[in-house]
């Protein structure tokens, strides 16, 4: 599948209970077993980016992120094997324009 074929998706994953950075750096780690596991079977998914909230005590309580994938049901694969939450799956819109 062509990077073309691919759609942009905006996946809020909102955790329980705050983590750690080391436990986040391992979710990331996670995520990207997944990821190649699911290239490796023919699905098309990249990830782009993300971003991360935090607490005022600095621990990550969630985060937003970027993925490039074929469908929705990819997504929602990738977060299953990953052992990630995805707590909405939206479709990404055009950028707004601002200051």
């Amino acid at each position: 599948m062509s990077e073309q074929d691919l759609e942009d998706f905006l996946i809020l994953r909102e955790l329980d209970e705050p983590i750690t950075e080391e436990e986040l750096d391992a979710a990331g780690e996670q995520s990207g077993e997944a990821l190649q596991e699911l290239r490796d079977e023919g699905v098309g998914i990249r990830w782009v980016d993300s971003e991360v909230m935090k607490t005022d005590d600095g621990k990550v309580a969630g985060t937003f992120c970027h993925y490039r994938a074929e469908d929705e049901q990819a997504v929602r694969e990738h977060a299953d094997r990953a052992g990630l939450p995805a707590t909405r799956i939206d479709r990404r819109g055009d950028p707004l324009d601002g200051e």
